[in-house]
C-alpha cells in the first residue's frame, strides 16, 4: 500500500503581533538528522493573547495527501502545511531518540521554532492523522521532553509499525489489521527503549478511534490505550466515561484523576476521525 505523510508546523501565536495577511511558509532549520523533510509555518495575523510567550502545535498529515490539501482542508481546521511523500514510523533509526529518521528531523523543527519564533518551550502540541497519528505516538515516546500534550487521530501504538527488514515507511500489515497485540507491559516497553533511562515528565495523551476504520483496525485504539496506561502507572479501567461527547455517539473515557490520558471512542466513524479542533486545544490547554 503506497502511503504520504507531511510535517506541519503550526505557530499558534508569537507573543507580538505578527504580518497581516499570514501564509503557509517554508523555511530552512538546522537538521543534523539523516532524514531531511521540509518544514513549513503557518504564523496566524492574531498575535497571542494569552501571558508569556505564545504555544507552538506540530501537525502531521495523514496518508494519502499533500501539504496544502491539509492546509485548506475545512475537516483538519490546523492551518499549517508541509510536503512529503512520506513519514519513516518503521525504521529503528525513527524508533528511538535522535536516531537519524524522521522523527529525529521533526524533533529539530521544534527546538528550530522554539528558537526562532520566541515560543514557550513548555508549550508545545503535536497532532496527527492516520499515519500523523502514528507519528504522534513516535514522538511523544522519543522525544517525551519537547512536547507538552499529544491528540492523535486513527493511530497506531508506538512501535507498532516497526519492519523486522529495517525498511524504511514500510507498510505493516500485521499492526493496520489489528493482529499485533501485546501486553500493556510490553507496549510500556516499546516506548521507553525509545528514550532508554528517561524519568521525567511525559506529555498527556488523547487517543481517538473510530469503530468502523477500516484501514487501522479498531483493535489498534485498545492497544494504544494498554501501552500509555502503562507508561503512566494507570488502571486500565476508566475513571469516567462521557458519553456522546466531545460529539453524538462518541464515548469520553478518562483514565486516572491527573489528566494524563483520554480515549475517545467515535461509535460508527471509519478512517480517520475528522479533526475536533475545539476538544484538541482543550486537551492542550490553549
Amino acid at each position: 500500500m503506497a502511503w504520504s505523510m507531511s510535517t506541519l508546523v503550526r505557530l499558534v501565536a508569537l507573543a507580538a503581533g505578527g504580518v497581516m495577511g499570514a501564509q503557509l511558509t517554508a523555511v530552512t532549520y538546522p537538521n543534523n538528522a539523516t532524514s531531511k523533510p521540509q518544514m513549513h509555518v503557518y504564523v496566524p495575523d492574531k498575535p497571542w493573547s494569552g501571558q508569556g510567550k505564545g504555544p507552538l502545535v506540530v501537525a502531521i498529515h495523514s496518508c494519502q495527501s499533500s501539504g496544502p490539501s491539509y492546509f485548506n482542508n475545512a475537516k483538519i481546521p490546523w492551518r499549517q502545511g508541509s510536503d512529503r511523500k512520506g513519514w519513516d514510523v518503521s525504521s529503528k533509526r525513527s524508533l528511538v531518540r535522535n536516531g537519524g529518521g524522521d522523527s529525529h528531523a521533526i524533533a529539530n523543527m521544534i527546538l528550530y521554532a522554539i528558537e526562532k519564533y520566541n515560543i514557550d518551550k513548555e508549550n508545545v502540541f503535536v497532532t496527527g492523522g492516520s499515519s500523523g497519528g502514528m507519528m504522534s505516538n513516535v514522538m511523544a515516546a522519543a522525544y517525551p521532553d519537547l512536547i507538552r500534550a499529544v491528540s492523535l487521530y486513527s493511530g497506531v501504538p508506538a512501535g507498532c509499525f516497526v519492519s523486522s527488514g529495517g525498511g524504511v515507511a514500510q507498510w505493516n500489515n500485521s499492526c493496520s489489521g489489528g493482529q499485533s497485540r501485546a501486553s500493556a507491559e510490553q507496549w510500556g516497553n516499546v516506548v521507553r527503549a525509545m528514550y532508554p533511562g528517561y524519568t521525567g515528565p511525559r506529555p498527556r495523551m488523547q487517543v481517538w478511534h473510530g469503530s468502523a476504520d477500516g484501514t487501522l483496525s479498531p483493535n489498534n485504539y485498545q492497544e494504544t490505550i494498554k501501552q500509555w496506561t502503562n507508561v503512566f502507572g494507570l488502571s486500565q479501567t476508566p475513571t469516567s466515561t462521557v458519553q456522546n461527547f466531545p460529539e453524538r455517539n462518541y464515548s469520553t473515557e478518562n483514565y486516572g484523576t491527573e489528566g494524563m490520558l483520554q480515549g475517545i471512542w467515535a461509535q460508527g466513524v471509519g478512517h480517520s476521525v475528522p479533526s475536533n479542533l475545539t476538544a484538541s486545544e482543550q486537551w492542550f490547554g490553549i
